[in-house]
């Protein structure tokens, strides 16, 4: 029987209301109870991915910022895989070129220069996640939310960057017209090596050290547990998914998944707007799989 659970969260563990489902809820607690651990690995900082859980009583161990940086149940940093800052000025300097708006997470807090793009951003990414809503009722929320987003808005994230103590752990990029400008973006970005360029929307990439990933994190955990990775459960939906999709020994894709995602799991559950995660811990308790 499997021993571990991660699951991300966005267009995965969280509903429509970007919440924790009573069934989803009762099936992570029915887990637990079984001796099974659940964890997220998310795309997530630490402080937005802890709001959802939070909220339903959650308590868990986190992989954050697809895998830059791990926490456990207490809340304790175990460990982050940074971008080294001359990388990170090369890749802002790239974004910039392209007119591409993005954000910087670093061991100090998210970080965005202009408030105005983050809202439009951030309104596109819950319009990716929840096609039900229409772009205003997108706006109107994200514009509800923004309190609650836990950024600084500064006018240089590169004045930041010259304090050493500052680490930059990923940089997310947003643009509305989707691959077709982010795409080719993506591939200058790869080309300079020792990073990894992944997607959890249409509208975005997520640019992170090669090693900052949620496979390569996912593993970390497991190896510290002695827990073999045929024992590990996955559960995702998108592109920065795939790595721990593919680690995993039972790995479930969302019935809202990108459909080349599905094709890296063995498994595939109802959509996060129909609690497909517990639905899939309980088809992984029920059938021992």
């Amino acid at each position: 029987m499997i021993k571990l659970i991660a699951s991300d969260m966005d267009g995965t563990l969280l509903d429509a209301h970007m919440g924790i489902s009573t069934e989803n809820t009762d099936a992570i607690r029915l887990a637990n109870e079984l001796g099974i651990e659940f964890m997220v690995a998310t795309g997530r900082n630490a402080q937005e991915a802890r709001a959802a859980l939070d909220e339903v009583g959650i308590e868990c161990a986190m992989i954050t910022l697809n895998g830059a940086q791990v926490y456990d149940k207490s809340g304790k940093s175990l460990f982050t895989v940074p971008i080294p800052s001359p990388q990170a000025m090369t890749v802002m300097d790239i974004l910039d070129a392209n007119g591409i708006y993005y954000e910087v997470a670093t061991n100090q807090g998210l970080y965005s220069e202009s408030q105005p793009k983050r809202i439009e951003s951030f309104a596109s990414s819950i319009a990716t996640h929840m096609p039900h809503l229409t772009y205003k009722m997108a706006i109107a929320m994200a514009s509800a939310n923004l309190e609650l987003l836990h950024i600084t808005y500064v006018d240089s994230i590169r004045e930041l960057l010259l304090d050493e103590k500052l680490e930059v752990l990923k940089i997310i990029c947003f643009h509305t017209e989707g691959a077709r400008i982010l795409g080719p973006v993506g591939k200058e970005i790869s080309s300079l090596g020792e990073l990894a360029v992944t997607s959890s929307g249409q509208n975005n990439i997520e640019i992170n050290h090669k090693n900052a990933q949620k496979g390569i994190a996912v593993a970390h955990v497991a190896h510290e547990r002695g827990i073999n990775l045929d024992e590990v459960m996955t559960i995702g939906d998108n592109f920065n998914d795939v790595s721990m999709l593919q680690t995993a020994g039972v790995s479930f894709a969302m019935g809202n998944a990108e459909i080349e995602v599905k094709d890296y799991a063995k498994y595939v559950t109802d959509t996060n707007l129909e609690s497909g995660v517990g639905k899939a811990i309980l088809r992984a308790i029920n059938e021992n799989l």
